[in-house]
């Protein structure tokens, strides 16, 4: 299937091109790549803080997803299914660290502490940010990873509380007791100031984007999942 039909697709829902995948057209999960890959990004992103890690993340992601795609039943939309397994993926990235990591102190003096980070914005963040996306992304990375998903996911992504739940697996209260708390870490106001220039954050385009697509699909040309 060529680029042209790919981009004729383009219009089907998640749902379509998963029935579509499944029946055989294996090249359209490009699209289901492509459509998510910025909002994965910002998820695993905000969970490990490293961005040649969180690509890594996110292409075991799509892997695992499409070696479980028929296991998908539609009770849910198709991207929560696919953030929770980013989630999933993440969450273990960072038990794998912590076992080469001696760290002090337990899980929640660690979780209720505000740790800002520097983030050295790379070329093609200094092309496509503004001044206050770059502070936004300083403010959401200096979350505690409970709260920097959470916000994440609420705030930048505008999911609802009950998606954010479904994407978690937690409670809709315990969404609003974190998204409560990062706000008051992160200053609530400054969320306000930044406004729309939000959505320029965490960019994932061009390059990267490329790189996720054809690593996911090098993985799969190199195991026995091509055909499901």
């Amino acid at each position: 299937m060529g680029l042209l039909e790919i981009a004729r697709c383009d219009s089907l829902t998640d749902e379509q091109v998963v029935e579509r995948v499944l029946a055989g057209d294996t090249a359209l999960y490009e699209i289901i790549m492509r459509r998510h890959n910025q909002r994965l990004y910002r998820v695993v992103r905000s969970i490990l803080r490293d961005d040649g890690e969180s690509e890594d993340v996110m292409q075991t992601a799509y892997v695992r997803a499409y070696e479980h795609l028929r296991q998908f039943e539609n009770r849910a939309a198709f991207s929560t299914w696919l953030i929770r397994i980013a989630v999933h993926e993440s969450l273990a990235r960072l038990r794998m660290r912590s076992r080469f990591h001696s760290l002090d102190g337990d899980d929640t003096d660690r979780e209720s502490a505000f740790n800002p980070v520097a983030i050295a914005p790379d070329p093609e963040q200094s092309t496509s940010c503004s001044e206050l996306s770059r502070i936004l992304e300083e403010a959401v990375l200096g979350l505690p990873e409970r709260y920097r998903v959470v916000v994440m996911l609420r705030d930048i992504e505008e999911l609802s509380t009950a998606e954010t739940a479904a994407c978690l697996g937690i409670t809709e209260q315990n969404v609003k007791v974190r998204l409560h708390r990062g706000h008051a870490l992160a200053r609530h106001a400054l969320f306000a100031r930044v406004g729309l220039s939000a959505k320029t954050a965490f960019p994932f385009m061009g390059e990267r984007c490329d790189r996720v697509v054809a690593g996911v699909f090098a993985r799969l040309a190199n195991s026995d999942l091509r055909d499901l």
